[in-house]
């Protein structure tokens, strides 16, 4: 593990993907303090980081010890500048809109500590669309964690007009201390690296399922017997949350313009029906036993074939 540069973190956003991250963080030294509008959501992340403490420690990857020191760096303020007040690092991890972020960058530019460094967890929205609404330019960065980060430790780094190489460097330290690999993006792209050939499979999965051409039930199967994955990616998306997978698409589609970019129907019928994945119960399939975590599912068993 590399030394850390930074002593205490800020997430702002204590959703999934805000939680994850922070967990990773207080795992591996790190204080953390955690920064939500929804007193509700707070509340949920504080419980939910609990509980799987709890299980870490049931399971035997966690000593008792250790579970009560990650526990004790984990703190939770309703109030933004209470929460980025000790931060040198504060990673932004809200829904994937525009316009909030930008709202939450203009205030952290206000609240932080000047010399503090203000990241984005953004899946696909570049740097570059947020950073005017900040003075210190030279500091704010894209920091794209992937989801699950204990299944996909890998962070991807990317600056903005001004931001410093000293900032880069500090970055990918902190990612390198927190066990996850930094990829450096050295151009600007929407999508930064992974995303782009990721959202190629999800637009294409999605197409031919709305075209009727097959089930997301056998895109699955597919792609799960070819790479041995535990879910293929209609699971992932619904992983994701498929509100999520459709504001990021929207990025795509507002940027080009090009009507094959905009989401399908297959996706906002569900998303119309309230069915966003894991998160509600249920989006492409059920949960929490999903049917393809079933035996015999995998060979089609239950699949209804033509006669």
């Amino acid at each position: 593990m590399s030394d850390r540069p930074f002593d205490a973190i800020c997430l702002v956003g204590a959703g999934f993907m805000g939680q994850q991250i922070g967990l990773r963080a207080a795992l591996h030294g790190y204080q953390v303090w955690f920064h939500d509008a929804s007193g509700e959501a707070l509340a949920k992340a504080r419980l939910a980081l609990a509980r799987e403490l709890d299980a870490r420690l049931a399971a035997g990857s966690l000593a008792p010890p250790e579970r009560e020191a990650t526990l004790a760096r984990l703190h939770f303020a309703s109030d933004l500048a209470e929460a980025a007040a000790r931060a040198q690092l504060v990673i932004e991890a809200v829904p994937e809109r525009l316009e909030l972020k930008r709202q939450v960058f203009a205030e952290l530019d206000r609240v932080a500590p000047p010399q503090a460094i203000l990241a984005t967890n953004s899946s696909s929205l570049r740097i570059q669309r947020i950073e005017d609404v900040v003075r210190r330019r030279d500091r704010v960065l894209n920091l794209h964690h992937f989801a699950p980060v204990d299944l996909r430790p890998v962070v991807e780094i990317m600056g903005g007009s001004q931001t410093s190489p000293g900032v880069l460097e500090l970055v990918s330290r902190f990612a390198l201390s927190c066990d996850l690999t930094p990829l450096m993006v050295r151009k600007e792209s929407t999508g930064f690296i992974f995303n782009r050939v990721w959202r190629a499979v999800k637009k294409e999965c999605l197409r031919v399922v709305d075209q009727g051409i097959t089930t997301h039930e056998d895109v699955d199967r597919a792609w799960m017997i070819c790479y041995s994955t535990e879910r293929g990616p209609f699971g992932q998306m619904d992983l994701i949350g498929l509100d999520v997978v459709r504001d990021i698409e929207m990025v795509y589609y507002e940027e080009s313009g090009d009507p094959s970019d905009f989401p399908p129907r297959v996706l906002l019928d569900k998303i119309a029906r309230g069915e966003l994945g894991v998160k509600t119960g249920k989006g492409f399939y059920e949960y929490p036993h999903p049917a393809y975590e079933r035996e015999g599912w995998l060979k089609g068993e239950e699949a209804s074939r033509p006669s």
